[in-house]
């Protein structure tokens, strides 16, 4: 059985910078969890930043919170921490939570905390992908679970 990498927000662990969780109820993933499909991942806690923490975004290819803090190093360590799960568990496909700055598969915000959404990846997306994972969204489960094949 293939194994999928899931966004732990989007099952429902309170795990995003504000504390709350982004959790989803499709059937394609409902199917996952009742198949022990999924593996979950919250790249930004397995790189060590906490909850709540302060809102972050991608400048090129820093991280910065809305501070200004530098917050690269850590989406780097969760994106590795991420890739290793990839690893362990035989992954090749992951359903990732969309606009996050580690997450985002087609779209993230533009670093100006205005919420303006721009094309591009985060971290972690970008690091599965060069790895030969394929990224989905939440907005694709049907998609997604057409890559998958099975």
């Amino acid at each position: 059985m293939v194994r999928v990498l899931v966004s732990a927000c989007l099952l429902g662990d309170a795990v995003r910078h504000d504390g709350k969780s982004k959790r989803v109820h499709h059937p394609v993933l409902e199917t996952w969890l009742a198949e022990g499909r999924v593996v979950r991942v919250c790249p930004e806690l397995l790189g060590g930043l906490g909850v709540p923490r302060p809102p972050a975004e991608r400048v090129g290819d820093r991280v910065v919170t809305n501070a200004g803090v530098d917050v690269t190093k850590q989406f780097e360590l969760g994106a590795q921490a991420a890739l290793a799960l990839v690893k362990e568990h035989g992954v090749k496909l992951a359903v990732l939570k969309e606009f996050s700055p580690s997450c985002g598969s087609a779209q993230i915000n533009d670093g100006t905390f205005s919420k303006t959404r721009i094309v591009g990846s985060g971290v972690t997306t970008t690091l599965l992908r060069a790895h030969g994972v394929q990224v989905f969204s939440e907005l694709q489960w049907d998609e997604a679970a057409a890559a998958l094949g099975e």
